[in-house]
């Protein structure tokens, strides 16, 4: 996956988990830190997917279906409707 396209993904993927979290109880001031984590950990996965090449198809599966995901049920909306009793 090209650096500049795997940058967009990470990014739509940690502003939806970021949301995520905060709906389920993490304290917003929390959320700059969770994200660099993410961010960090994300693109630890993608060196690690370039270095061995059958977990990266793997890795390419799970990024790409939870970018898709999240962008299909919308970041906000998703998780309001998806919480709300």
């Amino acid at each position: 996956m090209p650096n500049e396209l795997a940058g967009v993904l990470v990014i739509s993927l940690i502003v939806g988990l970021i949301e995520v979290f905060k709906r389920l109880g993490m304290e917003p001031k929390l959320a700059p830190l969770v994200a660099i984590a993410l961010g960090l950990l994300i693109m630890a996965g993608n060196q690690a997917a370039n270095i061995a090449p059958t977990f990266r198809d793997w890795y390419n599966v799970i990024l790409w279906g939870v970018a898709a995901g999240l962008m299909a049920v919308g970041l906000y909306s998703g998780t309001k409707n998806t919480l709300q009793p």
